[in-house]
């Protein structure tokens, strides 16, 4: 029976090898400390945290969650060790809470390999504070026990180092935040906040697995982020069909308008549509009005996907959402087939230490089939675990197919027909696509991915070698050209997904080596002017855009927006940088650093094309740029993490297919409708 802890109540601890599961509601840093019988912690090396996330007996997350899984053997612990403390913190400057009192009480529960909880303890009564002890290990006349601690420190990582008896504390802080902001930097951003009415739901039509698969139980599972009791922010559990690593509770929603009463919703298509729109246990209606439930799929055979298949107040918001719910389905399958893997192999080593600590069983035909015995059970709870997986991936593939004729332009590939029939919107869309994701387990199925319109931070195309295969055998001049030829593609998109004259894109391009790439642009007249070249024309564009974000940022300041120069475009605004830092002095570098930071709160956006190697002699002065930008690669490479579980996800980017007029076809009705709008 799990134990409920209050603060300064202890629990023993029968197992040596744990989980310690955190989940916070927000972001939060999962770290531990390792003391000695004196409670001291003897050195940074005797610290598990995201720059350092393994110590012996002891790994902690690598980033920055609301959800945390951190692994603990206390038999392999060092002797001197006699206690782990599990400290959660606040990341700092990265504009989150910087006080637990604004977020939800977060709950850590002990937990054993197979999911089943040993004791849980809710983090009450914390206000100012942004770094807590949580719960700590100790070991007491050779036996070990969990104490809830909830030691909430004000002054962050840095004054609960110092308390420990740290002497870098300050310097290890530093750290910490430093490894959370590249980690930060480099995820997906998550969608808007869930609401009931922006609910997602998916129907099961076959049970989850049980306790030896590694699948759910009533405690929960490794892999499963399961909402506990009593904890403020744990979701409604809904039964998932593709996602068996945990309960889904929903999916995000856009803000909703103010008078439900004027949504139109979209009628149902005309007979012998390609894609069937209508669901026989959806209404229409609008939020906040939930739909009916659908009906159960036959015995035996599964429910047929249907595209919009999610809550919204727009056909767009219905498939934006059902794109978001099918890009966490597969993130907690993943997550649930991952953690059955690495359930079925230390339930395997544990099985072979049992035989090879008894001295009878270690040699002879017994210790050889109690050998054989283990590693069938483990390929038996693998290949169960591989079967789920792959039953949730075909019914995800099975959506995806349905899903992706649907898209409207701003979603779709370049190959979608939709861009076929394109005309220049009358609204801004609520997301753009900006490539496709997909993980090693699931190659046959990519998940787009999605922006919220407008961009909340800028763009990155790095023109370096990637990590990837593909772009390590790839000549340098060819990633140049094609991160240039990606920027270009995600321009274009931006100008097509606008209405006419709302959004005007500038070219920096100070060397004049991206006249090819950049061709479809100038040739049919969209951008504001030229190419920028030379140092001269660099300063010219940066200057102008610095003035627009003082001046806008001024007007919204004093109340007196209306009082904007007349001459001031209105429209957002793109600045496309190509090869930096090429061109730039020191001044034009401040400047470009300010756009970064200040710009998209006042519509003034940035896609920086460059490779970072080339700015080494700024050294740290660029981080917080290089940070503040989402990196998009030009080839397929694996950097980018979801905002759920943290898995390293394949980017793919979104490219024109070769001998495709379809840029060219959209920049030119774009380019007519600009000109009629300004007759």
């Amino acid at each position: 029976m799990t134990a409920e802890l209050v603060r300064g109540q202890n629990h023993p601890l029968s197992q040596a090898r744990l989980e310690i599961r955190v989940s916070a509601g927000k972001p939060v840093v999962a770290g531990a400390t390792l003391s000695d019988e004196q409670g001291k912690v003897r050195g940074v090396e005797w610290v598990a945290h995201p720059g350092s996330p393994t110590l012996p007996g002891m790994e902690v997350s690598k980033q920055a969650a609301a959800d945390h899984r951190l692994a603990c053997d206390l038999d392999a612990l060092p002797e001197t060790v006699h206690r782990v403390s599990v400290l959660l913190a606040l990341p700092s400057g990265v504009g989150g809470p910087v006080r637990f009192g604004a977020v939800a009480a977060p709950f850590v529960a002990v937990t054993g390999l197979d999911g089943s909880e040993v004791a849980s303890y809710t983090v009450t009564g914390l206000d100012a504070e942004s770094a807590v002890v949580a719960l700590e290990l100790y070991r007491r006349q050779g036996a070990w026990k969990v104490r809830a601690v909830g030691q909430g420190y004000a002054g962050g990582l840095a004054e609960l180092f110092a308390d420990q008896g740290l002497s870098q504390a300050h310097q290890l802080a530093g750290g910490i935040n430093e490894a959370v902001a590249q980690g930060l930097a480099r995820s997906v951003a998550a969608p808007p906040p869930r609401t009931a009415d922006g609910d997602r739901t998916r129907h099961a039509t076959t049970p989850v697995l049980g306790q030896d698969q590694g699948g759910a139980t009533s405690q929960g599972t490794p892999g499963q982020v399961t909402p506990q009791h009593g904890h403020p922010g744990g979701q409604g559990a809904t039964t998932s069909g593709a996602g068996t690593g945990g309960a889904q509770s929903g999916y995000p929603a856009a803000s909703a308008p103010a008078d439900p009463s004027a949504v139109t919703q979209p009628g149902a298509p005309a007979a012998g549509g390609p894609v069937n729109y209508s669901h026989p246990g959806r209404q229409a209606a609008a939020p906040p009005t939930p739909p009916p439930t659908v009906p159960p799929a036959q015995p035996g055979r599964p429910a047929q996907p249907v595209a919009g298949d999610a809550t919204g107040w727009s056909m767009e918001e219905r498939l934006y959402n059902q794109v978001w719910g099918m890009f966490e389905d597969l993130a907690r399958t993943t997550a649930a087939y991952r953690s059955a893997v690495d359930f079925a192999e230390s339930r395997m080593e544990q099985e072979l230490d049992k035989v090879l600590s008894d001295p009878r069983s270690r040699i002879g035909g017994q210790g050889d089939a109690a050998r054989e015995a283990a590693r069938a059970k483990h390929a038996e709870l693998v290949d169960r675990a591989r079967q789920v997986l792959d039953r949730d991936l075909a019914q995800l593939i099975a959506e995806s197919e349905v899903v992706e004729p649907a898209l409207p332009p701003a979603f779709a590939r370049w190959d979608n027909p939709a861009w076929h029939g394109y005309r220049v919107p009358m609204e801004i869309p609520m997301a753009l696509r900006l490539g496709d994701l997909h993980l090693p387990e699931s190659a046959g199925l990519s998940i787009p991915m999605l922006v919220r319109l407008p961009l909340e931070r800028g763009l990155w195309i790095d023109s370096g070698r990637a990590a990837s295969f593909e772009g390590s055998i790839a000549d340098s001049d060819d990633l140049r050209r094609l991160a240039m030829d990606t920027a270009v593609a995600h321009a274009a998109r931006l100008l097509a997904v606008y209405p006419a004259d709302e959004y005007t894109v500038h070219v920096i391009d100070a060397a004049g080596s991206a006249a090819s790439s950049l061709a479809p642009l100038v040739s049919t007249g969209v951008l504001a002017g030229p190419p920028a070249v030379g140092a001269a024309g660099v300063n010219d564009v940066l200057a102008r855009l610095t003035q627009r974000v003082d001046l806008v940022q001024m007007a919204i300041r004093g109340g007196a927006a209306d009082s904007l120069p007349p001459d001031l475009d209105p429209a957002e605004q793109l600045l496309i940088v190509n090869d930096f830092p090429h061109g730039f002095d020191d001044r034009a570098v401040t400047r470009l650093r300010y756009l970064a930071d200040e710009g998209p709160a006042v519509g003034v956006h940035l896609m920086l094309v460059a490779d970072r190697e080339d700015a080494a002699a700024y050294g740290p002065l660029l981080d917080p740029l290089w940070r503040s930008l989402l990196r998009l690669t030009p080839v397929p490479d694996d950097h980018l993490a979801d905002p759920w579980v943290g898995h390293t996800w394949t980017y793919d980017p979104s490219r024109v297919p070769p001998g495709s007029q379809v840029l060219q076809h959209v920049l030119t009705q774009v380019a007519a409708a600009r000109r009629s709008w300004n007759r």
